[in-house]
């Protein structure tokens, strides 16, 4: 197994670092992985964002499940591997960080929200589908409780939706193109407590590696692309990097 000395070494090498990071960076916070076994999703069925915008039921039961998940998880706060990548970005050797995760807890943690490339949405706010205006889910949670049914935009009546991709929702373009340019920037990539089997998102690895950047994979699961790593890591991911980035 790969020593934290060894992944020390081999971020010290690095001139441009770009971070990559899933739901295994959060789990220590106490938000679970919902693609696991026994996870969220293996419990219940995805709602299909289109789905969403044709069907009130559907709309209501994701509002119900959304909320739900909101109030376990209020007091989350950032974990170690969160702090250790805020203090590779300090240093100036991670200027920009992708996640696929909703939590917000990279933000929380200090970590400009400028350097983070949001590849499925925020899940601490809301916006309107049909013209974008941002809600705060406190205002969510009190139109929802009244009618029981999906919040409406009170600026143009359009449908009010957490910022999150969802199943079948189209990928955002802006930071698509923001997370391409990151891998193809960097001499080093570290994909961080991600399974590498979501698409597109799983393609960044990969195009930094084929770009000729060296390719670490922080794990606790094997992964597609560990075969292509410079190195693997499956060792507790907070643990770790606390113990690389660390002076």
């Amino acid at each position: 197994m790969a020593s934290a000395q060894h992944l020390k070494q081999v971020i010290a090498a690095a001139e441009r670092v770009t971070a990559f990071t899933g739901a295994g960076i959060s789990t220590e916070c106490g938000i679970p992985d919902f693609r696991s076994p026994g996870g969220f999703w293996s419990k219940n069925k995805p709602i299909d964002f289109r789905d969403f915008v044709g069907d009130a039921s559907a709309r209501r039961e994701s509002w119900s499940r959304f909320l739900k998940l909101r109030d376990e998880h209020l007091d989350v706060q950032p974990g170690r591997g969160h702090i250790a990548l805020r203090h590779l970005h300090g240093e100036g050797k991670m200027p920009q960080l992708i996640t696929q995760n909703i939590d917000n807890l990279h933000q929380a943690s200090g970590l400009p929200t400028e350097a983070i490339i949001e590849l499925h949405g925020n899940g601490t706010y809301a916006k309107c589908l049909d013209c974008g205006v941002r809600y705060e889910l406190d205002w969510c949670a009190a139109e929802f409780s009244a009618s029981g049914n999906c919040p409406l935009c009170p600026a143009c009546g359009g449908l009010v939706k957490s910022a999150t991709i969802s199943f079948g929702q189209a990928m955002p373009e802006a930071e698509m193109r923001k997370a391409e340019a990151a891998s193809l920037s960097c001499d080093l990539f570290l994909a961080i407590g991600s399974s590498l089997a979501v698409q597109p998102a799983a393609s960044f690895p990969v195009i930094a590696a084929q770009n000729g950047a060296r390719l670490v994979i922080i794990n606790r699961d094997e992964t597609p692309f560990d075969q292509f790593a410079d190195l693997v890591v499956r060792e507790d991911i907070g643990s770790m990097l606390e113990a690389a980035t660390s002076a």
